[in-house]
C-alpha cells in the first residue's frame, strides 16, 4: 500500500479512490492535473463532492490532507453591496489557498468600500499564513473576516499558538465549523451530480465530537 501512495501522491492527496481499471479518458486527465505548473491557483465555482468528503472532514489525524480548501464568501459594501463566493484550493503547496485570495481575490482593498469576508476552509493556517492574514487585517480596517474552520493544524505548536492569538487580537474571528456549516459549504459550494436531486448532506458519524474536542482545543489556545 505505501509503494503504492508514493506512486500516485495526487490521487491519495484529493481523496479520489484508488481505481485500477480507470478508463484511458481519466488517466489522461490526471496526467493533465499533474502538468500543472507549481504556481497554478486552482479556482472553481464548485469543488468536487469528493474532495470535500475527504478534506473537510474534521477528524483529528488529518493524514494525506496537505491540501487546503477555502470556500469564501465576500461581500463588498459600497454604494451598493455585491456578494461573491468561489472556493480556491493550493496546487502543490507552493502558495497556500490564503494567500492566493489576497493575491488574487482581493488584491487591493478600496479604503472607501467596507469588506465582510467569510471564509470556510478545511483546516487553520500555517504559521505564514496566519501572519500574513494579521497584516492585512492590520492595514486595512475597513476588513472584517471571519474563519470556519474544519481542524486546527498543528495547534499544539508554541508558534502556531501565538500566530492564532495574534490573528485574534488583529480583529479576525476564528471558529471551528459546526455540522450545520459543513451542510452550508455542502449545499453552496460543492458540485451536484447532473440530473440528480440534490443530495443532502450526510453527516460523518464522528462530526459532533469532532467539533467539539476541536472547539475545546481552540477556546484552551484564545
Amino acid at each position: 500500500k505505501m509503494a503504492e501512495k508514493q506512486e500516485e501522491p495526487s490521487n491519495t492527496q484529493n481523496g479520489e479512490p484508488d481505481n485500477a481499471e480507470e478508463g484511458e479518458e481519466k488517466k489522461k486527465k490526471k496526467l493533465k492535473r499533474e502538468d500543472l505548473p507549481p504556481f497554478e491557483i486552482v479556482t472553481g465555482e464548485r469543488l468536487p463532492a469528493i474532495f470535500f468528503k475527504f478534506q473537510f472532514r474534521n477528524v483529528e489525524y488529518s493524514s494525506g490532507r496537505n491540501k487546503t480548501f477555502l470556500c469564501y464568501v465576500l461581500e463588498t459594501q459600497g454604494k451598493e453591496s455585491v456578494t461573491s463566493r468561489g472556493y480556491l484550493e493550493d496546487e502543490h503547496a507552493a502558495a497556500h489557498a490564503e494567500m492566493a485570495f489576497f493575491n488574487t481575490i482581493l488584491p487591493k482593498c478600496e479604503s472607501s468600500l467596507r469588506y465582510n469576508i467569510t471564509w470556510y476552509v478545511s483546516s487553520s493556517p500555517c504559521v505564514t499564513c496566519a501572519d500574513r492574514i494579521t497584516e492585512t487585517l492590520k492595514k486595512n480596517k475597513n476588513l472584517r473576516l471571519t474563519i470556519m474552520v474544519g481542524r486546527l493544524f498543528m495547534w499544539e505548536e508554541p508558534e502556531m499558538q501565538a500566530a492564532l492569538k495574534k490573528m485574534k487580537s488583529a480583529g479576525c474571528k476564528l471558529r471551528i465549523m459546526k455540522p450545520q456549516d459543513f451542510e452550508y459549504v455542502w449545499q453552496n459550494f460543492v458540485e451536484q451530480e447532473e440530473g440528480e436531486e440534490a443530495k443532502s448532506f450526510v453527516p460523518w458519524e464522528d462530526i459532533q465530537e469532532n467539533f467539539q474536542y476541536y472547539e475545546e482545543k481552540l477556546a484552551e489556545i484564545l
